[in-house]
């Protein structure tokens, strides 16, 4: 009797729907982010004082720029789950160093320094939320397929 090896199975249709849900949880959170910044503690946070707490456009690009992760995040998940031994493993790692170079970002750029580190923080909480719900999601949506042995 042999028996090959167990795989993963994937209900893609739960995985995306979770994605899509932090995509919307991720826009949420940078809409808030930004408000709160802007609004409550007087910080330029992607955009000068004079243009309210609304901001310019960069505000629904920041929104959705975080969307945009979060599918990311879904579609590497996705494949790492077929691909790769250890799949979560790897996902942390790439989720972890991604927000890391997220919350690096700000420094590199000619903002106040209260700017920048708001900003980085924005980023580390975007990257969190997007890691754990994505993750989360993979956790559930994934199952090992036992095949049947095989009888020779």
């Amino acid at each position: 009797m042999t028996s090959e090896p167990v795989k993963p199975v994937v209900n893609a249709g739960k995985l995306w729907a979770g994605g899509g849900a932090t995509a919307v949880v991720a826009a949420l959170i940078a809409v808030a982010g930004i408000l709160l910044g802007r609004g409550i503690f007087d910080i330029e946070v992607l955009a000068p004082k004079g243009d309210g707490a609304w901001g310019d456009a960069s505000t629904g690009w920041y929104a959705l720029g975080a969307a945009f992760g979060a599918l990311a995040a879904t579609g590497l998940v996705h494949v790492l789950i077929l691909t790769t031994p250890r799949p979560m493993r790897f996902f942390g790692w790439v989720i972890g160093l991604a927000t890391v170079v997220g919350m690096l970002g700000p420094f590199v750029t000619d903002a106040s320094r209260g700017a920048q580190f708001y900003t980085a923080g924005l980023n580390m909480i975007l990257g969190v939320a997007i890691g754990s719900l994505v993750a989360g999601t993979a956790r559930t949506a994934t199952s090992l397929a036992r095949p049947r042995p095989s009888y020779r």
